[in-house]
C-alpha cells in the first residue's frame, strides 16, 4: 500500500506561521471552495485529480490535501502516493477541524 502522512490542523497553521514552503490542495467542489477555504489552497476537485496530478511538476514537493472533513482528501493522498509523489499529507478534519480549532471566521457548512 502506497505511504503518505497526515497532519493535523495545528501542524499545518505551524508550517504557514513559520513560513515553510508546500502547497496546499482543496479537493472538494467548486460550490463548497466558495462558501469556505484556507487562505492560500489551491482547488483541485478529487473527481479531476488524475488530470491535475499531471500538472504538478515536483513529485518531491511538500503537498497537504484537504476536504471538508478528510475521507476525500484521504483518498486523494493515497492516488498521489501510488503515483509516486513522496511527501504527500492528509490534513485530518479537514476543514471543518480548521474552522473550529484555528480559523474561526471559516465559515462551517
Amino acid at each position: 500500500m502506497p505511504n503518505y502522512g497526515a497532519i493535523t490542523v495545528e501542524e499545518l497553521k505551524a508550517k504557514q506561521d513559520a513560513g515553510e514552503q508546500f502547497r496546499l490542495i482543496d479537493v472538494r467542489e467548486p460550490s463548497e471552495h466558495s462558501v469556505a477555504r484556507i487562505a492560500g489552497a489551491e482547488l483541485r476537485p478529487l473527481g479531476l485529480i488524475l488530470q491535475w496530478s499531471q500538472e504538478l511538476p515536483d513529485k518531491d514537493e511538500t503537498i497537504v490535501v484537504h476536504c471538508h472533513h478528510g475521507m476525500r482528501s484521504d483518498r486523494a493522498c493515497q492516488f498521489l502516493a501510488a503515483q509516486g509523489f513522496t511527501n504527500v499529507s492528509n490534513l485530518l478534519g479537514g476543514i471543518d477541524d480548521w474552522s473550529l480549532r484555528v480559523d474561526p471566521s471559516v465559515p462551517r457548512y
